[in-house]
This record gives structure tokens, sequence and C-alpha cells, in this order.
């Protein structure tokens, strides 16, 4: 995603082909000073054509919908328009949709149940150019991931570190890490802090990246 001006408005697009859907997110957001709803879309391929037009910031989607299904849209948005980030709403948690989406370029996977609140700081996250995940998502994704060759690691974080690294990628916070790990948050800070010197660089988005090249997420 491109840098965007913090003056401007994050602009918003829609795209899911359930109307009370689309009301009840506008409902959400109309009103909160950082986000204008540029359009609504009623399935993929209207999805497409309405970026192209209207050239949001993010593209907030359903992934099931008629015409061209959310995956399938993500992936030509990636490939056509880079500067749309595309955040995915779902009513599913299945960890081979979030993969999916996530290998076709999105930037979050929400479930459609979270909060007002959570829903207005996932888009935040992903304007300032982070990655969000709801809570539920991420221990999905790791109880059903199917077992693989551990990846080489140029990094040399050690097993903790990388669990760590598995969290802060999920989109948790550092209490919710911590509760999952069993350890403090203050642990889990000092544990962040290693993988930052090692890697480099403390950006949610750098991490994320190197989270996906460790394969672990």
């Amino acid at each position: 995603m491109t840098h965007r001006n913090p003056n401007q408005p994050v602009r918003l697009l829609l795209a899911d082909d359930h109307e009370l859907v689309r009301a009840g997110i506008r409902a959400r957001l109309e009103g909160v000073a950082p986000l204008e709803i540029v359009g609504e879309a009623t399935d993929g391929r209207q999805a497409l054509q309405m970026a192209e037009a209207l050239k949001p910031d993010i593209l907030l989607m359903d992934i099931s919908m008629p015409e061209m299904n959310g995956l399938q849209a993500t992936a030509e948005i990636r490939r056509r328009f880079p500067q749309i980030s595309v955040l995915i709403l779902s009513i599913y948690d299945n960890p081979e949709y979030v993969r999916g989406v996530m290998q076709a370029g999105a930037r979050g996977y929400l479930l459609k149940d979270i909060s007002a609140k959570e829903m207005i700081n996932a888009i935040l996250a992903v304007a300032n150019g982070g990655y969000y995940f709801s809570s539920r998502v991420g221990p999905s994704l790791m109880e059903n991931r199917q077992p693989a060759a551990p990846a080489s690691d140029p990094y040399g974080l050690t097993e903790r570190e990388r669990e760590v690294l598995q969290g802060v990628a999920r989109g948790q916070t550092n209490k919710e890490i911590a509760q999952a790990l069993g350890i403090s948050v203050r642990t889990v800070e000092s544990h962040r802090l290693n993988i930052r010197d090692k890697a480099g660089s403390g950006n949610a988005a750098h991490l994320y990246r190197i989270a996906q090249e460790l394969q672990l997420i």
C-alpha cells in the first residue's frame, strides 16, 4: 500500500452480497472521523469495477459472493490495483480460507461477529500498512496447520521467539500472546525486542513477512 496522508480520511469500499450486512457495517462506521465509505458493491466483479472507478484505500470484502468470490477478487485487486488493501470479512474461521486469501494478497481477515471497535481498529491498522486478524482466526490456523518441513531460519530465533512471532503475525496483542504461552507481558515485550534486533525491524508488515518466510503462519 502506498503511504497515506494522515490528514486525509481512509476511503473504504464495501463489498457484500447481503444488503443487511452492508447496512450494518455502514451503521458501525459512519460518523467515525478517519473513515469515509465511498461505495458499496454486491459481488466480486462489481467490486473490481468500483475499485477501478473509486480508487479506495481499503476494500472491505466478504469472502463468499456471487459472480466472483472474495478469494478471486482479492487476487485480481492485488494484480491490477496494488495500492488498494483488501480486508476480508467472513462468518467462517476455516484456516484454509484464511491461508487462501492471505496468499492472494489480503492484509487481514475479520469475522463478522467482531465489535465495531475491533473493526475500526482493524481498518486503521491496515490503513497504516499493517495486518489484522480476528482473535479466533490465529488459533484455528495453528491448530489445523499441516505438518511441514521446518524452514531455514537466517535470523537465529529461539523457539520461544518464534512462538511470539506467530502471535504478532496473527495480530494478537502482547497480553493475548502472554496468556496463550503462559508467560508474562513483560517477557513477551522482551522477546519482541529480541526479534526486532535479530530481524532488523519491528514493523508489523515486516514481521508478518518474516513469519511467512519461516512458515509460522
